[in-house]
């Protein structure tokens, strides 16, 4: 006759509970700063003190491809202003229209010719600073995006640009 012995739990069956215990702290971790509305995550970093209008232009972007601006002349960081044909008024209203429909937003501070929002990334919470300077006279909207952590962005910044400039020609 045979004996079935019970033997203790082997240390790897001990290491990855370890394991799985360690992920799933991390997992709650990220969704409480992440999905609790108006908690500030890790990765949101400080608002810069360049934002604004100075001599009629927003600030340069820095030397990291982290940035775009329909001010700046080099390829890495140029995008083109929005354009708009409508009178000044309406377009930044469209424009906070626009920014609102795209989800995790706050805008910070608008006026009639200037409109400065934050943007939120879904996972991590990385924050990214947005501002529109309308130009009536050449009917463009100027625009700076600029990721306050990082050295890349991955295309971010640009495709939030052209992903409002698509907005605005819909509405």
């Amino acid at each position: 006759m045979q004996t079935v012995e019970k033997k203790s739990p082997t240390v790897l069956k001990r290491v990855l509970v370890v394991l799985i215990s360690l992920v799933a702290v991390a997992v709650l971790s990220i969704a409480t700063f992440t999905l609790i509305p108006g908690e500030k995550t890790m990765f949101a970093g400080k608002r810069p003190a360049n934002i604004g209008i100075v001599s009629g232009k927003l600030a340069a972007c820095p030397s990291s491809p982290n940035c775009v601006s329909s001010f700046s002349q080099d390829a890495e960081h140029q995008v083109q202003p929005l354009t708009y044909t409508s009178s000044a008024t309406e377009a930044m209203a469209k424009l906070k229209e626009a920014i609102e429909s795209l989800g995790k937003t706050k805008i910070i501070s608008a006026t009639d010719n200037y409109l400065y929002a934050e943007f939120t990334s879904a996972l991590m919470g990385f924050v990214d600073d947005v501002e529109f300077l309308v130009d009536d006279g050449a009917k463009v909207i100027h625009v700076r995006s600029a990721s306050r952590l990082g050295e890349s962005d991955l295309g971010v910044n640009r495709k939030r640009i052209e992903t409002i400039r698509a907005l605005l020609n819909q509405l």
